[in-house]
């Protein structure tokens, strides 16, 4: 069976999975997501086992499983019926594919040089943005007190940015600068959304806020790693980290 046979397989029956979702009734919800969860990490590892091995290169099931999660939560958001939820089943098809797509790049990458890399990381930064954006609504839509939706924020936010800042390096072995920078960010994300818990914004404003910083993280890091960390970058991303910064503050209903 041929990879693309493969992706076109693993992203029809983990559509269906969500799909099936909708009718499992209560708390049976949960126990199915964390099973599709599972099963996608088992479908990715089956997609591309050739490029897979016990090292650094099964970063490359991070995000699809993150992805899951963040679309099935976001699921539970929506009303229950067919005509919201079939357009997100179309979305989620389509974004498994490009994942297996992204993360068969990678995996081979981290063993030999091929020229679809660099439109291969370009497609992993979106999907990594999305992925952030539906994570994070899901947990500010929880409405918890900062003591537990920090930790929420940090674990996700540590693993994004784990996973797309190895697909720099796409080294098999952990390196220092790879934790140390993936722990940095993190902390300064967490920082963000304590920032926000004392901010009276909508759950769409503040997950866009987060998500924007994620951009901005994730656009340093990347560029520190490729050592293209040059002043007009740190200007490009700084200003537009204002102009965010005044974005959410003119949209905040603050009577």
């Amino acid at each position: 069976m041929s990879k693309r046979t493969r992706f076109i397989i693993t992203s029809l029956i983990l559509s269906v999975g969500l799909l099936g979702i909708q009718y499992i009734e209560g708390a049976y919800k949960f126990y199915a997501m964390i099973g599709l969860i599972i099963l996608t990490i088992i479908l990715f590892f089956v997609s591309l086992k050739e490029g897979l091995e016990r090292n650094m290169t099964l970063t490359t099931l991070l995000l699809p499983a993150l992805f899951t999660l963040g679309v099935g939560l976001f699921w539970f958001l929506l009303p229950a019926n067919l005509f919201t939820r079939i357009p997100i089943v179309i979305f989620f098809a389509a974004g498994i594919y490009v994942l297996c797509l992204t993360m068969n790049i990678y995996s081979v990458s981290a063993f030999k040089n091929i020229a679809l890399l660099r439109a291969a990381r370009g497609v992993g930064f979106v999907l990594t943005l999305l992925t952030s954006f539906l994570l994070f609504d899901a947990i500010f839509s929880l409405r918890q007190p900062v003591y537990v939706t920090l930790p929420l924020y940090f674990v996700s936010s540590f693993l994004l940015f784990f996973q797309g800042f190895w697909s720099i390096e796409l080294k098999k072995n952990l390196t220092n600068n790879l934790f140390i920078i993936t722990l940095i960010s993190s902390l300064v994300l967490t920082e963000l959304s304590a920032l926000i818990f004392f901010w009276p914004v909508t759950v769409v404003v503040g997950s866009l806020f987060l998500t924007s910083g994620v951009y901005l993280l994730l656009g340093l890091g990347q560029a520190k790693l490729e050592e293209r960390l040059f002043p007009t970058t740190l200007r490009e991303y700084f200003t537009l980290g204002i102009i965010v910064l005044m974005g959410m503050f003119f949209a905040t209903h603050w009577g």
